[in-house]
């Protein structure tokens, strides 16, 4: 049997009563790798003694139960102890400690799609040239002015004159001779009262709202610096819902090409409307973006937006269990969120079964990436689904059990993360490596999550919508912005 014994405060051989093997590490000095290695060795030691007949029936299954729990609470309390960032959670980085800094590393490059060099309508450039003549040599002095060119070197300023543009329409009133009655000339269909204000105006005060995400109040602001006038908070809100109420017939195109596209990628995020929770909800396919508002995350939203519930396509999410209820289309899973929680299982756990899935997901993305159609063969593919089963088959067998449950305990087993993702990935196979056979399908859901984070960065710079009416003309009109942008337009 082992020899010493480890008393409270560290020391051995002080009478606890808890027989330690002299390896065994005091309590300050036990890390994850170190707990690992002598909870294995226990294991070896305890079945080397069952298989020597020096334990009793009793005390040997008693010794199993025990070894059994304590090897899923090392599992549970290791997790618990690993700490998640936006490297090796599901979580986005807006709610991690971590920044993520993948687009300043070495070989980054930027995303999107690069604007087209068309200007806003309302703009005009001037551009002058002015000549520096030379009258005299700068050495001899010698006269020059006769002195044919040869050349110049040119030195350019650029800058930025805001113009005021007050137009005033006069119209005349005239009084009949023959029946004394008034005539009054007829103002243009775009004055419709004493004072409005231009086309310009109004993009550039729903440019800083919706797409430089500034508040109503520095909208006032700025605008003011410019034209020496305010606008009332109530002009900006009715230019707001002009311009949300014109984009519907849009909106309604755009939803239909969606629906014919093969795949669509979904995602949701929180916004406070009213000093409440409600989630923005988008849909994108190809270079269209549709962001819609829903005071439910769930299949109640779902069902109130109607666009997976008519849709045949394949539908690439983070596994969220409402998309997975509509089995009527494809379902292709995020490999972004599979890497980063199977990064958090080896640190947490170390298993092999992660590190193995982790490498062989890299792999076939790059494989498919360097494809001219971004697909494997039906060979390859074969092959992926082997190594992808055989991979799970050894980690079902590294995982600790689950212990049973309880006479009249009722709801979930509790499980590790652990457990929980290889479930995940044993059951939707098929989803996880879609993006393998089919060219339309891509491996992350990064587009639905890209469209979405300006809205968070809306929240923050400029707080919550008071009304849902505004809510959703922000989701509606920064959809047809983001999409234009998508297409490379200027926004303004």
């Amino acid at each position: 049997m082992p020899r010493g014994a480890l008393s409270r405060d560290g020391g051995r051989g002080r009478g606890t009563g808890i027989a330690l093997p002299d390896w065994a590490p005091t309590i300050a000095t036990v890390n994850k790798q170190s707990l690992r290695e002598e909870f294995d060795a226990l294991k070896v030691e305890f079945e080397s003694l069952t298989a020597n007949g020096k334990m009793a029936a009793e005390s040997r299954a008693l010794f199993q139960a025990m070894l059994m729990l304590f090897e899923v609470l090392m599992a549970v309390f290791m997790e618990k102890r690993t700490p998640k960032d936006n490297r090796n959670s599901s979580l986005p980085s807006s709610q991690t400690a971590k920044e993520d800094n993948t687009a300043t590393q070495p070989g980054a490059k930027g995303k999107g799609k690069s604007q087209n060099d068309a200007l806003s309508g309302n703009t005009r450039t001037v551009e002058t040239v002015q000549i520096a003549p030379v009258n005299r040599c700068g050495i001899c002095g010698e006269d020059l002015s006769d002195t044919p060119c040869q050349g110049h070197e040119r030195r350019t300023r650029i800058d930025i004159i805001f113009e005021k543009v007050v137009s005033h329409v006069d119209a005349e009133i005239k009084q009949c001779p023959g029946c004394q009655s008034q005539t009054k000339g007829r103002f243009p269909a775009g004055m419709a009262g004493p004072l409005q204000y231009g086309a310009g105006i109004k993009a550039y005060a729903l440019n800083l709202l919706i797409a430089q995400m500034l508040s109503l109040k520095r909208v006032q602001q700025s605008i003011r610096t410019l034209i020496g006038m305010i606008l009332s908070e109530a002009t900006i809100l009715k230019h707001v819902m002009q311009l949300h109420q014109a984009l519907e017939k849009w909106e309604q195109d755009a939803i239909e090409k969606i629906l014919a596209m093969p795949a669509m990628h979904v995602d949701e995020t929180s916004l406070r409307v009213d000093r409440r929770n409600h989630w923005i909800h988008v849909c994108s396919a190809g270079d269209l973006t549709l962001k819609f508002l829903h005071p439910k995350r769930g299949k109640a939203a779902i069902e109130a937006i109607g666009m997976i519930p008519r849709y045949g396509g394949v539908v690439i999410h983070d596994c969220w269990a409402s998309y997975l209820s509509y089995d009527h289309c494809s379902h292709g899973l995020c490999g972004s969120h599979l890497l980063r929680e199977l990064v958090f299982i080896v640190d947490a756990n170390g298993y092999a079964w992660a590190t193995n899935m982790k490498r062989l997901l890299q792999e076939t993305c790059a494989t498919v990436a360097k494809r001219k159609r971004k697909k494997l063969t039906r060979n390859e593919y074969k092959n992926l689904q082997k190594h992808y089963r055989n991979i799970l088959t050894r980690g079902g067998k590294e995982l600790p059990p689950i212990p049973p449950r309880q006479n009249g305990k009722r709801g979930r087993i509790a499980k590790s993360d652990a457990h929980n993702l290889w479930e995940r990935m044993k059951q939707y196979e098929e989803a996880v490596l879609l993006f393998a056979r089919e060219s339309h399908v891509s491996f992350t859901n990064n587009r639905a999550e890209r469209d979405l984070r300006m809205s968070k960065v809306k929240q923050k710079v400029s707080g919550c919508f008071r009304t849902s009416q505004y809510a959703e003309a922000y989701c509606r009109i920064s959809s047809y912005l983001q999409t234009m942008a998508n297409q490379g337009y200027n926004p303004l």
